[in-house]
């Protein structure tokens, strides 16, 4: 099969929406039923979990130049424990960086002078329809908020240039985590190296 046996549809033109319909609600989940027609006629029918809300925020704290802080908490879908970054929901009225400040405060009992929009992470794009903002906040100090989490959070400092070391561990694993580390690890490499202003 030659190269150009398979022709892409022209950059930018979607598939049209025919119908998104709700076939399934929970207190925290909206599966949608989602029927298109793609540019060459053909009709399909997809699921995905609908978005609500104003999106989630991730956060790589840093309590000093070389490492980072991270939570263990309970991970319902592996049944066990599992050990990540600071995470939560935009409440109405917030933007990215007061979440994630209040987050802060409420999973790691710190917050952020300095806080700065690393990039945006989406998980499964095809079933899931949530953008993660990824945010790397420096300059803590103490202040802690009451939280919605059933228990307290273990928090842990971990050296940011080691991610192969949390890698090698059985409760390290989420991807979005360790996108996170890597994209951080890199922006504050090229900040000592005076390549980002």
């Amino acid at each position: 099969m030659s190269a150009n046996h398979y022709l892409a549809p022209p950059h930018g033109q979607r598939p049209q929406i025919l119908s998104c319909t709700p076939v399934a609600q929970s207190r925290l989940f909206r599966v949608e039923a989602l029927d298109l027609r793609f540019s060459n006629g053909e009709e399909r029918q997809f699921e995905r979990l609908g978005g609500k809300g104003s999106g989630a925020v991730m956060i790589v704290a840093m309590p000093d130049p070389e490492s980072v802080l991270l939570i263990r908490e309970y991970a319902a879908g592996f049944e066990d424990y599992v050990l990540t970054l600071p995470k939560g929901l935009i409440d109405p009225g917030e933007d990215a960086e007061t979440a994630a400040n209040r987050e802060l405060m409420e999973e790691c009992g710190v917050g952020a002078r300095h806080i700065e929009p690393l990039c945006e992470l989406s998980l499964a794009p095809n079933y899931m329809r949530h953008r993660m903002n990824v945010l790397l906040a420096t300059d803590l100090y103490d202040k802690r908020l009451p939280g919605d989490e059933p228990e307290p959070l273990v928090v842990e400092s971990q050296p940011l240039d080691d991610i192969d070391t949390l890698l090698a561990r059985d409760d390290f694993h989420e991807a979005r985590a360790i996108a996170a580390l890597y994209i951080a690890r890199d922006r504050v490499r090229a900040e000592r190296q005076g390549l980002v202003p």
